[in-house]
């Protein structure tokens, strides 16, 4: 799946589309990172964050980081999709 897309077509997909895409760049550029933020935006970080304040509770692979963000993604209400869809563009668009 290829994320070279330009940047007008990126608005014109779905949310679910941008979230496959960034999701697929994330895990192929090994990026536990993005993972963590969205975990930060979903307000279940401190839940998971080790005693010092790193992702340690995010696991280590990235097969359990898109797992885990997975879940989280289905508990919420769909008020946070504006902000997920604005992180999954940005996410997109680094490094073009």
């Amino acid at each position: 799946m290829s994320t070279e897309t330009g940047s007008e077509d990126l608005d014109a997909l779905s949310t679910s589309e941008l979230r496959e895409r960034a999701f697929a760049k994330a895990e192929h550029d090994r990026d536990l990172a993005f993972f963590w933020d969205l975990v930060k935006h979903l307000g279940a970080s401190e839940s998971l964050a080790a005693d010092d304040g790193s992702a340690g509770g995010l696991g280590e692979s990235i097969s359990g980081a898109i797992e885990l963000v997975g879940e989280l993604l289905g508990r919420h209400d769909g008020s946070m999709e504006p902000m997920l869809r604005a992180r999954y563009l940005e996410y997109l668009r680094e490094g073009k």
